[in-house]
C-alpha cells in the first residue's frame, strides 16, 4: 500500500488535482482511496458529482463510537473509495481536531484492511502545518508528501513552509517530501521561482499542469475533469502526473 500525502495552499487546486490523479490512477487497475483533511469537507465533491459524505467528525459528536466503517465511506468515480475528514463550525473548535479523529476512527475501525487500497491519497490543507494538519505525515500514516504549488508569491510561501516542516519532522521517522507539483498560473518566471523552491529543500518538480478552463467547466458541472473530458490533453496531463507521482514513490 502507498500512503501519500498532498498539500497546498488553500486554492491552489489542490483537491482538483488529488481527485483527478485519483482516478487516473483508479484507470491503471488500482485501488484507491482519498482522504480529504480539509475542514470544509469538499475534496471528493467532484468524484461524487456534488453529493457530499457524512464526515467523520459529524459522525463522532453526533453519535460517539456508534457507527460503523460504511458509514463514513463513499464510492466515487471510477471506484474511487471516498472519505472526508470534516472540521468544527468556524470559531467553535480547533479544525485539525477532525483529521485527528478521522485518520483514527479510519484505523480503529479496519479501513485499511477492509477495502484493501492499494493507494491512500490524503488531501491535505496546507497552509498552516501543525497540530491535526501534520497528522497525515506522522509515522503510520502517509509516506510520501507532495507539495503542489504556483508561482504566485503566496503560495510559494505556503511550500517552503509546508516542505521545512517535512524536513523538521523527518528526524521522527515521519514522511519523507517526495517532490513538488506545479499548477500553473501563468505568472511571471513561474518555472523558474517553482524550480529555485524545489532546489532549496534538495527535491526536484516532478510534475506540471497547464492552466486549462476545460478545468473549471468540469467543475462547474460537479464531476472531475477526467470523466467530462477524457479525451483532452489535459486528462492527459492528469494520467502522466499520476504515473509520475507513483514514480517518484517508488523511487523513494
Amino acid at each position: 500500500m502507498i500512503k501519500i500525502a498532498v498539500y497546498g495552499k488553500g486554492g491552489i487546486g489542490k483537491s482538483t488535482t488529488v481527485s483527478n490523479v485519483a482516478a487516473a490512477l483508479a484507470e491503471q487497475g488500482l485501488k484507491v482511496m482519498q482522504i480529504g483533511c480539509d475542514p470544509k469537507a469538499d475534496s471528493t465533491l467532484q468524484l461524487r458529482h456534488g453529493d457530499p459524505i457524512p464526515t467523520v467528525l459529524e459522525l463522532y459528536n453526533q453519535k460517539k463510537n456508534e457507527f460503523q466503517l460504511e458509514d463514513m465511506v463513499r464510492i466515487g468515480t471510477n471506484g474511487v473509495i471516498c472519505v472526508e475528514a470534516g472540521g468544527p463550525t468556524p470559531g467553535l473548535g480547533c479544525a485539525g481536531r477532525g483529521i485527528i479523529t478521522a485518520l483514527e476512527k479510519l484505523k480503529e475501525k479496519g479501513a485499511y484492511e477492509t477495502y484493501q487500497p492499494d493507494v491512500v491519497l490524503y488531501d491535505v490543507l496546507g497552509d498552516v502545518v501543525c497540530g491535526g494538519f501534520s497528522m497525515p505525515m506522522r509515522n503510520g500514516y502517509a509516506d510520501q508528501v507532495f507539495i503542489i504549488t504556483s508561482g504566485e508569491n503566496m503560495a510559494i510561501h505556503a511550500a517552503a513552509n509546508i516542505a521545512m516542516a517535512v524536513t523538521n519532522f523527518k528526524n521522527r521517522g515521519y514522511a519523507s517530501l517526495g517532490g513538488i507539483i506545479l499548477n500553473r498560473r501563468e505568472v511571471k518566471r513561474e518555472a523558474e521561482k517553482v524550480g529555485e523552491l524545489a532546489d532549496d529543500f534538495h527535491t526536484s518538480v516532478i510534475g506540471s499542469l497547464s492552466h486549462c478552463e476545460l478545468v473549471t467547466q468540469a467543475e462547474e458541472q460537479k464531476k472531475i475533469l477526467l470523466e467530462c473530458y477524457p479525451d483532452s490533453d489535459m486528462a492527459q496531463e492528469y494520467r502522466l502526473l499520476a504515473r509520475q507521482i507513483l514514480e517518484a514513490c517508488q523511487e523513494e
